[in-house]
């Protein structure tokens, strides 16, 4: 048993850990490696006897006491107690089951139910990217994803068309066996998932072709989806029922649509808020302009007062971005005047300047002269 995984390590829980913590842990882990919420992997299977050894030593005082002082060498031949040899008179294990899955665990009929019960469709994603302009405003568009869905040509059965499904034989249609075993303790009963039938309780004897006897396939689908005026990247939106489709009449999951959008060549966005930039002249800057200022619903005239100095931001109300979820108004657009200085002067615009500089005082370069104020004042 040396290499016997750690019991507290497979419920996933401390050693510390309250009889209300095991059997938590137990619920959770027993329900996600269920062989009926798993057929056919061997893993979950595998995993799913770890995780009842564990809870069947840890839910028993006496059991867990000894198990804490000694480890697995408690339970070798000889030593001072068994496991129990599995689920015993299904007690309290039986209960848990009950809660998980609504029925008793040691009945075959319940058994059976268990193995045809309905079982909901899992959850599945899919990407799309947009412009920017797209969710600023809206868009449709089509995705793609796969899908798993119930197999058209046996209707979910598994069965070859115009066959039929028969009751195993070796569980009689319980999907679960019973076994026996004598120990030093006596004779200890357990019940596990049929090995022919993989807990089904049913038998094919002439597989579907087109899902292998699964019953369910995966396929490409591609649906229209409306992208709401406003979303943002990294956002998400769902759709109920494009997810895997159930088993036996279960609902289906819902598609996750994540959303990625382009950067955009002259905007920024925050929010419901978007930033651009706005080139201005010397002249423009000093004189005051009628420019021509970009927004997403096209460009519109705007006056630039004169003495614009770099980096003013300009607000203009409404030109933004509506809420997703349509909650108050819509943002702003920030446009930031950026004055360029020109080059290239030839030498009769240079002369200008020179002249034009001569004539300004500290009156038109305000900040200038505060500057030199206060550095005079510090020396």
């Amino acid at each position: 048993m040396a290499d016997k995984k750690d019991f507290y390590e497979t419920l996933g829980i401390s050693k510390g850990a309250s009889a209300d913590e095991i059997k938590k842990a137990y619920r959770s882990l027993a329900k996600k490696y269920h062989p009926d919420m798993n057929p056919g992997d061997k893993d979950a299977e595998q995993k799913f006897k770890e995780i009842n050894e564990a809870y069947g030593v840890l839910s028993d005082a006496d059991k867990k006491a000894k198990y804490d002082a000694y480890g697995h060498a408690a339970f070798e031949q000889g030593g001072a107690g068994g496991y129990g040899g599995g689920f015993g008179d299904f007690g309290d294990f039986g209960d848990i089951f009950s809660n998980i899955f609504g029925g008793g665990f040691g009945s075959s009929r319940s058994s059976s139910r268990r193995a045809n019960m309905a079982v909901n469709g899992s959850d599945i994603s899919a990407r799309i990217v947009i412009s920017f302009e797209e969710a600023a405003f809206g868009c449709n568009k089509q995705i793609s994803f796969n899908r798993i869905e119930n197999c058209p040509d046996c209707k979910g059965s598994g069965a070859e068309k115009g066959t039929t499904v028969d009751k195993c034989a070796k569980c009689s249609g319980t999907g679960r066996i019973m076994t026996q075993q004598r120990t030093m303790f006596g004779v200890m009963q357990s019940e596990s998932v049929c090995p022919d039938c993989r807990g089904t309780g049913k038998k094919i004897k002439n597989p579907c072709k087109n899902c292998s006897g699964k019953g369910m396939i995966r396929i490409k689908k591609t649906y229209p989806v409306d992208i709401p005026a406003g979303i943002d990247d990294g956002m998400s939106f769902t759709i109920r029922g494009l997810g895997n489709e159930g088993k036996n009449g279960g609902i289906a999951g819902d598609l996750v649509v994540q959303v990625s959008v382009r950067p955009h060549a002259i905007f920024e966005r925050d929010g419901k808020d978007i930033y651009c930039d706005v080139s201005l002249s010397y002249a423009e800057a000093a004189l005051g302009a009628k420019i021509k200022i970009p927004t997403l619903d096209g460009e519109i005239e705007y006056d630039i007062p004169e003495g614009t100095q770099t980096d003013t931001i300009f607000t203009i109300k409404q030109k933004g971005i509506v809420d997703v979820y349509g909650r108050g108004s819509k943002g702003n657009l920030y446009v930031k005047a950026v004055v360029e200085t020109p080059r290239n002067l030839s030498e009769e615009q240079k002369k200008l300047l020179r002249e034009f500089a001569s004539t300004c005082g500290d009156k038109n370069q305000s900040k200038k002269g505060s500057f030199f104020d206060r550095f005079k004042k510090r020396g």
